[in-house]
């Protein structure tokens, strides 16, 4: 019963010492991820520029819908934040404007470009932030936080 429920109800008693709460979600569209979407206040949801991946947000912006009409009025959808850019290629630099179209929702002024050290820091254990701090791509993640922040 509820189970879609389950993370918010065990997040509840942390809230209020905390500012922001991430949660990072697998790339599927499961129990886990719904649970997350239930718990949250908003979604950033992040899209390779690449074909397919952006026939993939339309059925989740459907998805987001429903959790909204039916379990979270409170979700927002933050915005699109396009990753694995790699701005040699036509096909990246046409997704990215492909996405920028793809209705009223933000697209993040942030890019997360291809990178090798994203790949590794997982392995590490650790967050690109903290494996290469001085890296592209723990400076585009820092980029992202001071955007999201601006814009609440």
């Amino acid at each position: 019963m509820n189970r879609e429920r389950a993370l918010r109800d065990a997040l509840r008693p942390v809230l209020g010492r905390y500012d922001y709460i991430l949660i990072d979600c697998p790339p599927t569209l499961g129990l886990l991820t719904l649970n997350a979407l239930v718990a949250s206040d908003g979604v950033i949801i992040p899209v390779q520029t690449q074909y397919y991946a952006l026939k993939g947000v339309a059925a989740l912006l459907r998805i987001i819908r429903t959790v909204q009409s039916r379990l979270n009025p409170n979700l927002k959808v933050l915005g699109l934040l396009p990753t694995f850019y790699d701005s040699r290629t036509i096909l990246a630099r046409d997704m990215l404007e492909s996405l920028k179209d793809l209705g009223d929702h933000q697209v993040f002024a942030t890019v997360i470009r291809q990178s090798v050290k994203i790949g590794e820091a997982p392995t590490a254990g650790v967050p690109i932030t903290e494996y290469d701090k001085k890296s592209d791509a723990a400076k585009a993640f820092v980029d992202l936080a001071k955007e999201v922040v601006r814009a609440q």
